[in-house]
């Protein structure tokens, strides 16, 4: 299938139209017509290079949106019509204990991403979603509720699954005492799924310049970490922390905040952090954890989960030619909304 998107050819090169082929439907294919496609943080770090040597051409995006426009002859649970979603990944091994427990983002033999890796069967690259175009396996297609504003869902698929999953693992409920450091394109819809699942949700923050924003997503206010009494008075009142911050930093100064076998959950930063103090891990049988993205039904589950409690993000609707300078302003910093790309404005 004939496509276009736009694509980095360089880690330093501006993206641009770039043409390319789809493959061919296999047996348990989708072939899915793109309408929506956020533009998540990763996308820039991913392009530029900052997690290792990437494959160029680039297409890069991984949270999709779109109608089914054709499908495999072995596919039963979609046809065309059908609005539908692609998250983060696009095929896992599918038998190991990891991918059987429906945690196929930890498959045993390493899922395949959307976009910047072999495929399984063909060994050639696969692209994202800033196309007009995406062929994906069936078990990696997801259903788009009916009652869902389609415009709104696309980072539901990585930054909604991204927090959510965590919230679920950690049994989080109403009561719950949920702490989310940073404010942007995760932590706000941290914030938003918290207070849905019936938490006390406070966002931590250096400042509290935001605190307006926080409370508007549904947090009771900010703590400012650069306070040092209001840390201090904080101490022990969180069962759960989730730390978006997307860059090395010190999680040391949060572990006090969390109470006895509370946790503080990473899912921002890829990489290194300042070194850990382990004094108050010790003395307060607290963790420092890690979550990556949700396996496919659990990413379902959060779908359906913002579609049955009104929640979305907060978009900013670009259309494709505008994406470097989305992508700027995402370098510059963590903004506390996603941006969307229309795909009706790519043109062949």
């Amino acid at each position: 299938m004939k496509t276009v998107g736009y694509a980095a050819h360089s880690a330093d090169s501006a993206l641009k139209p770039y043409h390319f082929e789809r493959r061919d439907l296999r047996q348990n294919d989708v072939a899915i017509e793109i309408l929506y496609c956020g533009v998540c943080h990763s996308d820039l770090h991913t392009v530029n290079g900052d997690w290792g040597p990437q494959h160029y051409p680039l297409v890069p995006g991984h949270e999709i949106v779109g109608v089914v426009r054709s499908v495999g002859p072995d596919v039963t649970k979609y046809k065309a019509g059908d609005h539908v979603a692609v998250g983060c990944m696009v095929d896992s091994c599918q038998h190991c204990d990891q991918c059987e427990h429906g945690e196929e983002q930890y498959c045993r033999h390493g899922m395949t991403p959307t976009y910047g890796s072999p495929d399984r069967i063909s060994g050639e690259i696969t692209q994202g979603g800033y196309s007009k175009h995406i062929v994906v396996r069936e078990e990696f297609v997801l259903r788009i509720p009916e009652n869902m504003d389609i415009a709104k869902a696309a980072p539901i698929l990585c930054a909604g699954i991204t927090t959510f999953s965590p919230l679920r693992t950690w049994n989080v409920t109403k009561g719950s005492r949920v702490g989310v450091i940073g404010l942007g394109g995760l932590g706000h819809m941290a914030v938003k799924l918290a207070h849905a699942m019936g938490a006390e949700v406070t966002v931590i923050s250096r400042s509290k310049a935001k605190e307006k924003e926080a409370i508007n997503l549904g947090a009771k206010g900010i703590l400012a970490s650069s306070d040092d009494a209001a840390m201090e008075a904080a101490t022990a009142s969180f069962d759960l922390i989730i730390d978006t911050a997307p860059v090395k930093h010190d999680v040391s100064i949060y572990a006090p905040l969390l109470d006895v076998d509370g946790t503080l959950v990473v899912v921002g930063q890829v990489g290194p952090l300042e070194e850990v103090m382990t004094l108050p891990l010790v003395f307060g049988r607290r963790r420092i954890a890690g979550s990556l993205i949700g396996g496919i039904a659990e990413t379902q589950e959060v779908l359906d989960f913002c579609a049955e409690h009104d929640v979305y993000p907060e978009c900013e609707m670009i259309n494709i030619d505008q994406i470097n300078d989305a992508f700027a302003r995402l370098a510059k910093g963590d903004l506390a909304h996603r941006f969307v790309i229309d795909m009706a404005s790519l043109t062949a």
